[in-house]
């Protein structure tokens, strides 16, 4: 782990990488955009589990798909002067706490600047140890107000693309398997709210999904939106960062990981660029091994 008040670096010289499977057109693209990814990673191991692996995977797509990655816990980072730099900020974990960096980052948004939001980040409850006590965010920014529920143990599910034609899911199938992930319900119906557009839900052959043991976190039927954006901002916000772990059995093993599924890593990549306001060419698939 990094410790706290470092803000880590993550430059990758691609003259010194063996990289095979990239487009020769994107091989040769510029540097395009900086990306600056916030994390907190203090609890639930299988959070911590998705941030690590998520900062792994990241700092390995930087070289070839041509931006920088830069990592950090610290949270006073979320400054104006800092993300001037930055083109996308990712919340992999957490969301900040500190009304003067919640007011940075709405007015970041409002002046184009992009967010990609995992799992964890998009989580509020009052009351709880992170209540729904910032209504921009919650409430306007994802739309989704406070989480409602989950499934449980993690699984994974058929996912269905809502709209194939959106840059962030063109190069998805209609429909894939995820990775195990533990999935969100949420207070608000967002197929009411005219500002967010629904990209992925739960297709109904997942169902049932979640092994319980409680009846209640085992779905069988409903409709589950699990990534979406907001037509006003430029928003990703994606359900799937919660990785299997061997709670059970009390050896804390990870038994699952996100990026080691195709598709999910063709969302994110394609997202990421999208959120930069940047291209990655027709036909441009992702072929980076993790």
């Amino acid at each position: 782990m990094q410790a706290k008040q470092t803000l880590v670096r993550i430059l990758i010289i691609v003259s010194f990488l063996h990289i095979s499977g990239i487009p020769h057109a994107l091989s040769q693209q510029k540097a395009t955009f900086n990306v600056l990814a916030f994390y907190t990673a203090k609890h639930d191991l299988a959070h911590i589990s998705f941030v690590h692996e998520a900062n792994k995977w990241f700092a390995q797509q930087a070289a070839p798909y041509h931006f920088q990655y830069d990592s950090t816990n610290d949270w006073s980072l979320l400054n104006t002067n800092n993300l001037a730099k930055y083109q996308v900020v990712i919340f992999l974990d957490t969301r900040p706490d500190d009304s003067t960096q919640r007011a940075t980052l709405e007015n970041y948004m409002q002046r184009g600047g992009g967010l990609l939001s995992f799992h964890f980040a998009g989580f509020a409850l009052t009351p709880s140890t992170y209540p729904q006590n910032w209504d921009w965010y919650h409430n306007t920014l994802l739309g989704a107000g406070q989480y409602s529920g989950n499934t449980w143990h993690p699984t994974p599910a058929v996912l269905r693309v809502e709209n194939s034609k959106h840059p962030v899911t063109r190069h998805l199938p209609v429909t894939f398997k995820s990775a195990p992930n533990e999935w969100y319900k949420w207070e608000h119906d967002l197929r009411k709210n005219p500002d967010i557009e629904i990209l992925l839900s739960i297709d109904s052959t997942s169902f049932p999904l979640g092994t319980g043991p409680k009846q209640h976190e085992i779905w069988h039927s409903g409709y589950y939106p699990v990534v979406w954006t907001n037509r006003k901002y430029k928003l990703l916000y994606v359900n799937m960062g919660h990785n299997d772990i061997d709670y059970d059995n009390k050896t804390n093993k990870e038994l699952s990981f996100q990026f080691d599924n195709k598709d999910y890593c063709q969302l994110i990549i394609d997202g990421l660029f999208w959120l930069a306001g940047k291209k990655t060419g027709k036909g441009t698939l992702y072929t980076v091994a993790r």
